[in-house]
């Protein structure tokens, strides 16, 4: 057995309060080096009772390239636990594991009190809490310059013809909110019920990623008697709304960042950003948006965000004023925090309880593309932009190289970072305003945007849809991804799979968000596995071999693409059938 692989860590996401009442904990091992694992576990009040001589199996449950996870649910009579784990491996070996260490399972080794992990009570205040409603949310992402324009009346300046080129850094469309409010029909057609904002605050670009100012709507995109039209008639149709801010840096012609610049270091703005000397300055890098030789900490390296300094108290107060504002007075059901790791985790905490304060359910998401405990321990953000767990995915269903135990070692590492609450909603995506379009990922190929989006939707986690995709919207890297959303020659068959996609998630949220997962095959790059629930089972076959595939029938067909019925079932290449079992 390779006992350096065997891991633990109490209160964290290998130990941790599911529900009030309930504890599920995590054992680590070597791949396939375990024959059994069992917890033991009991009262360290009452020791004296030689609970330490029980065992309850562990199941294994995910694993990756090189670890098997072991997990169980377990409950305690006085909201305490004491803990430690009995491993066994194939040549019959049995092992000790503790919060010592690791030693033969022998009485003489358990009988001391101090040896066990412990939570040592059950707090219902610690406990990760994520908003109810998410696990039954489908999300539209919308580029707002890009959706539609209901009123050309405030168009900028220069705004071209819908829709009348690809786009270019600079180019407006004069999409708006009014176009939004237009188009909330079509939305619910579609079916989705969360509605993903990108920043729609005073800024001079079409991306509004440099704020001016955070306590107006862009005078392009409309007012916020507008925007609260927007909220409330998105409501009253069952559309939850999610915006979108930019805490980690201002625009340069903020009226802050102004400041700095005619008054220097005597600029009461001068400690709200990271300046290393006087007077800024910074030397342009021609034909781009980026600077060299810059004396102030930036958003990358672009001299037009210089970054907030969130360590000091006026700037928390200003920015936490303002994320309670738009809850406060305008009733959205979410925050999405762009460049959110780059901020301070004592911001984020201070900011988790203020926006809670104001709505206890809001949703709280930070963009980050890398592996994210330290912001999802419950006291900072509910979940993160899921990429490092949707890239896996991508990578399978756009690269025949990529197995299919390549794609679950990627899919399952990320998963077993966090705690299932954490899982359950986090954000899921194949494509937004930062990466390539997935139709032209996938050269053109639906069948193949198809199949992935279907196994996206099979999986824990709340969904999204970038605006376009689900009418055949093409798109290279930003700023091409940002085209105008075609509302003539839609893609009228694309359309209708994704409303049967959406209707069949929100149907089977409860088994997809809770369901029991069990990889059944995953061989030459035909997948099977299922999820169970309350005595709900999907069973989920994909074939990505390039051949045809048989698969045998095992219940109620409910959602099939590219697949002929006879006896059994012949999946075509990028086929795949949902069935109930």
């Amino acid at each position: 057995m390779n006992i350096a692989a065997i891991y633990h860590r109490p209160e964290s996401e290998y130990a941790y309060l599911y529900s009030k009442d309930t504890m599920r904990i995590r054992l680590q091992t070597a791949k396939e080096d375990v024959k059994s694992a069992a917890l033991i576990s009991g009262d360290h009040y009452l020791f004296n009772e030689k609970w330490y001589l029980n065992r309850e199996n562990m199941g294994k449950g995910l694993s990756t390239a090189h670890h098997d996870y072991w997990e169980i649910e377990v409950s305690s009579e006085f909201n305490r636990l004491s803990y430690a784990f009995y491993v066994e491996d194939f040549d019959g070996n049995a092992y000790f594991y503790c919060d010592q260490g690791i030693f033969p399972y022998e009485e003489e080794f358990m009988q001391q009190d101090s040896s066990y992990f412990r939570m040592p009570y059950f707090h219902e205040i610690d406990r990760f809490k994520a908003p109810e409603w998410v696990h039954e949310t489908v999300w539209y992402q919308i580029f707002p310059e890009r959706f539609s324009n209901g009123d050309t009346s405030n168009d900028p300046d220069g705004t071209l013809p819908w829709g009348s080129k690809k786009p270019d850094r600079e180019d407006f469309f004069g999409g708006d909110l009014q176009g939004i409010i237009d188009k909330l029909d079509y939305l619910v057609e579609l079916g989705i019920n969360g509605l993903y904002l990108c920043p729609i605050f005073t800024s001079p670009s079409n991306h509004k990623y440099d704020t001016v100012d955070y306590l107006e709507i862009d005078p392009h995109f409309g007012d916020k008697a507008l925007f609260k039209e927007l909220v409330n008639k998105a409501h009253e149709k069952g559309i939850r709304v999610m915006l979108d801010a930019v805490f980690n840096h201002l625009g340069a012609s903020s009226d802050q960042w102004q400041d700095v610049i005619q008054k220097g270091s005597q600029s009461q703005y001068a400690q709200w950003f990271h300046i290393h000397s006087f007077p800024v300055h910074y030397d342009p890098v021609p034909n781009s948006e980026f600077g060299e030789n810059i004396n102030y900490d930036t958003f990358s390296f672009v001299p037009n965000m210089p970054k907030l300094n969130t360590a000091n108290p006026e700037v928390q107060e200003y920015l936490l004023s303002i994320a309670s504002y738009w809850i406060k007075e305008f009733d959205i059901d979410g925050w999405r925090l762009d460049v959110a790791n780059e901020v301070d985790h004592h911001f984020w905490k201070k900011f988790h309880d203020r926006v809670l304060a104001e709505k206890a359910d809001l949703y709280i998401l930070g963009e980050i593309w890398h592996s994210s405990q330290a912001w999802l321990q419950g006291d900072e953000f509910h979940a993160v932009m899921n990429y490092a767990f949707t890239d896996s995915i991508k990578a399978f269903f756009l690269d025949s190289e990529v197995t299919a135990t390549n794609m679950l070692d990627g899919m399952n590492h990320q998963q077993v970072l966090y705690r299932d609450q954490t899982n359950e909603v986090n954000f899921n995506l194949l494509d937004s305003h930062d990466t390539p379009r997935m139709l032209t990922l996938c050269d053109g190929n639906k069948a193949v945007l198809k199949s992935a989006f279907a196994f996206m939707f099979l999986q824990k986690g709340t969904p999204c849809i970038y605006y376009g995709t689900e009418i055949g919207l093409a798109g290279g890297m930003d700023p091409d991804c940002r085209r105008c959303m075609p509302w003539e020659d839609q893609d009228q068959e694309l359309l209708a799979f994704f409303q049967q996609l959406i209707r069949f998630r929100k149907n089977y949220a409860d088994v997809l968000s809770f369901g029991q997962l069990r990889w059944l095959s995953k061989k030459d790059r035909v997948i099977t596995f299922q999820r169970s629930y309350l005595g709900k089972t999907l069973r989920c076959s994909f074939n990505e071999s390039g051949v045809a595939q048989p698969i045998k029938k095992k219940g109620v067909p409910l959602f099939i693409q590219n697949a002929a019925e006879e006896k059994d079932y012949i999946l075509e290449p990028h086929g795949f059938i949902v069935e109930l079992v």
